[in-house]
């Protein structure tokens, strides 16, 4: 099979592990090159991204829409806008990250530099999901390329247009020689990992992570995971109900529900459940109208493995309040919400990336806190309330990759702050700065001089008594004086 990369309009060929070797042999050169450390080569290269997310809107919105159904509102402002705020921060920050980070010395040092440097990893593989298949594919890439590194992504291929579209456009915007684009199934990307990487990054289910990260392990090839969980939202008695469920139909009902970070079950205090629901029903009509099918602002499951998939949960679990219904061939599921759920409930017990919301009732926030407790450590925690003391119980008493308070989702989007998941969830995190740190290696550096051996000399053979006594002296002094004293 040609490696030749394809041009705008021609058809793209499936990559495969024993052809991604030629690529990974041309980004290793080029990294040896040493053409990825300097700062101009980075900032020409994010933005480059830029301009390329820009001249290409109109392609972007029209690929999601073939693969998701996905809204041209949704596409600008969840894909393409957050990738740009990643890039133009990284643009204006680089300068600051590149340098190094001095730190605190000691008497022995007080003539040395102690510095902390990042150095970028080498090859990276990068691997997205393809639920957001634009922001979970390039965001990485932006952290990869303000790092120095050379990278090797691999869009899903359950968004076929949208990974088809970045294999035809990523050549023409960013270096041909550090940058390339493979077109894997999921069944190939173990083998394709233990082709060895520097890092290795994935956004996808739990079941997928583990093997890609079984097959990172067998070459000690690091990894960051983001995993699908289910996330829960408590709603609290003290609460604006309205304007939670608004913010609540939205998180799960975006895409289709086809999010890693959407609340995927509703723990409601039992004096509020009622309203509630009630809200969720009238904010689905607000939203998408009397039948979401015909919204232009609703969307479509990727494939009919998911659409039956969610169809056997949703059937199969609790009494439909709203919503409900299904339509195979446009693999359509209305927005669904879903009473009278129980924890052994199939929808329970599975992560659901689609359009459906169970919600139960708890008595009290303990319950809640409890409920959450008992299952695996998901990737968001979100809590609805006006009590301020509520919410810090939630946040304290729960352990997730991140917590929103009335809000959902916002906090996986900002810049600022790292996003990732803990345990069963997943490991590491990226955006801004976290995803610099993430494709880097901060080196330890002490610059030393020869100078003032007189003082160095205690440590050397033939050991005395003596020099000893001189050395836990000096360490009695350092407990007073935060390690002033080490002569070593």
């Amino acid at each position: 099979m040609c490696l030749f990369r394809t041009r705008l309009g021609e058809p793209c060929l499936k990559t495969y592990p024993v052809e991604c070797k030629d690529l990974i042999t041309r980004a290793r050169t080029a990294f040896r090159t040493g053409r990825t450390l300097t700062e101009s080569f980075r900032l020409a290269q994010l933005e480059a991204m830029v301009q390329m997310l820009e001249e290409h809107q109109c392609d972007f919105v029209d690929a999601l829409g073939r693969d998701l159904h996905k809204p041209r509102f949704e596409t600008i402002v969840s894909e393409l806008i957050l990738v740009k705020n990643e890039a133009l921060y990284a643009v204006n920050n680089l300068r600051k990250w590149m340098q190094p980070q001095r730190v605190e010395r000691n008497l022995s040092t007080s003539l040395d530099e102690c510095q902390v440097v990042s150095e970028p990893l080498g090859l990276v593989f990068i691997m997205g999901s393809w639920c957001s298949p634009i922001q979970l594919c390039l965001v990485p890439l932006v952290g990869a390329i303000a790092a120095g590194n050379c990278a090797i992504i691999s869009p899903s291929e359950c968004s076929a247009h949208t990974a088809e579209l970045l294999h035809r456009l990523i050549p023409f915007y960013l270096d041909n020689e550090c940058f390339h684009v493979i077109l894997a199934g999921t069944n190939d990307l173990p083998e394709i990992v233990d082709l060895k990487f520097d890092h290795v990054f994935f956004t996808g289910s739990k079941e997928e992570g583990s093997r890609i990260a079984q097959a990172a392990s067998r070459t000690i090839t690091p990894v960051t995971l983001v995993l699908g969980s289910k996330n829960p939202c408590y709603v609290d008695e003290q609460c604006e109900i309205t304007t939670a469920a608004q913010r609540i139909a939205w998180a799960r009902f975006h895409n289709a529900g086809q999010s890693l970070v959407a609340p995927d079950y509703v723990l409601c205090h039992a004096d509020v459940k009622a309203r509630l629901v009630q809200a969720l029903k009238c904010c689905v009509m607000q939203f998408y109208g009397s039948d979401p099918a015909e919204s232009r602002s609703y969307g479509r499951m990727v494939n009919l493995e998911l659409f039956n998939r969610t169809k056997d949960l949703l059937w199969r679990s609790g009494k439909v309040a709203v919503g409900g219904q299904v339509i195979e061939a446009e693999k359509y599921i209305a927005p669904t919400v879903l009473t009278d759920v129980t924890e052994t409930d199939p929808i329970m017990q599975k992560d659901v990336l689609g359009p459906v919301l169970p919600v139960m009732a708890v008595n009290s926030l303990d319950e809640a806190i409890t409920f959450i407790n008992k299952q695996e450590k998901p990737l968001c925690v979100y809590a609805y309330s006006d009590n301020s003391k509520v919410i810090s119980r939630l946040m304290n008493e729960t352990s997730s990759g991140s917590f929103c308070s009335n809000d959902s989702i916002l906090q996986s989007l900002m810049v600022a702050l790292p996003f990732g998941g803990v345990g069963p969830s997943g490991m590491g995190s990226y955006h801004g700065r976290q995803s610099f740190d993430t494709f880097s290696h901060r080196k330890s550096c002490l610059l030393r001089s020869t100078r003032f051996e007189c003082i160095t000399y205690l440590r050397y053979p033939p050991y005395e008594d003596r020099n000893l006594s001189l050395m836990m002296w000096a360490s009695t002094l350092s407990h007073k004086s935060q390690g002033w004293c080490h002569i070593l």
